[in-house]
C-alpha cells in the first residue's frame, strides 16, 4: 500500500512539474513572440490553433501566425494556407490556401509544396493541372516528404496524370516505406502481387 501511495505521489508531483515547466514554457514563447520573434509567434500560432495549455483560439493562431509570416516565417505561411484550405477558423478559400503555399514552397517548405501539388491534383482553387501537381510532388519528394513520395507512386501505379511506370511507382513506394509509410507498405504488397 504504501509503494502505490508512494508512486502515486511521484506522478502526482511529476505531473505538476510538466505542467510548471510547459506553463513557463509558454510565457517564454508568449514573449519573444511580442518582441518579434517570428518562430517564437509561428508556435505560439501552433499553441493556439490546438489549444495547447491555453484554449483553443483559431483568431489568436491566424494573428499570431501572420505576423510571423510578414517576416518571412515559411512554417507560418504554411500553417495559414492549412487554415484557408481546410476553414479552420477562417472561411475557406482555396485562393488564399494557395497564395500562402506559394510563399512557403517558394521557400523550400516540403509540406507546402506538397499542398500546392494537392490543390493542382484537385483542381482546388485552380485548373486541375496533373503536370503542376506532378512538378509539385516531385519537389516535396525529393526533399523526402513521405506523403509526396507516395503520392507519386500511386501516379506512376496507375497512370494517374503521368505515364503508367511501375518501376517509378516502386521507386518511389520504397522510398516513403523505408520512412514508415503504411500505406506505401501496402501499395508495395499490391504491386508485389500484380507481376
Amino acid at each position: 500500500m504504501k509503494k502505490h501511495l508512494f508512486s502515486l505521489a511521484l506522478l502526482v508531483s511529476l505531473v505538476a512539474c510538466i505542467q510548471f515547466a510547459y506553463a513557463q514554457s509558454l510565457e517564454q514563447t508568449k514573449e519573444k513572440a511580442e518582441k518579434g520573434d517570428a518562430a517564437a509567434q509561428c508556435s505560439l500560432g501552433v499553441i493556439y490553433g490546438k489549444g495547447e495549455g491555453v484554449k483553443q483560439d483559431w483568431d489568436q493562431a491566424k494573428a499570431w501566425f501572420e505576423k510571423a509570416a510578414a517576416q518571412g516565417d515559411h512554417k507560418a505561411q504554411r500553417n495559414l494556407g492549412v487554415m484557408y484550405h481546410r476553414g479552420m477558423g477562417v472561411k475557406r478559400d482555396y485562393a488564399q490556401a494557395k497564395s500562402w503555399f506559394e510563399k512557403a514552397a517558394a521557400q523550400g517548405n516540403a509540406a507546402a509544396q506538397f499542398n500546392l501539388g494537392y490543390l493542382y491534383s484537385q483542381g482546388e482553387g485552380v485548373k486541375q493541372d496533373w503536370a503542376q501537381a506532378k512538378a509539385w510532388f516531385e519537389k516535396a519528394a525529393a526533399q523526402g516528404d513521405a506523403k509526396a513520395q507516395v503520392t507519386l507512386g500511386f501516379m506512376y501505379a496507375e497512370g494517374q496524370g503521368v505515364k503508367k511506370d511501375l518501376a517509378q511507382a516502386k521507386a518511389w513506394l520504397e522510398k516513403a516505406a523505408k520512412q514508415g509509410q503504411a500505406e506505401a507498405k501496402e501499395m508495395l504488397q499490391k504491386l508485389e502481387k500484380t507481376k
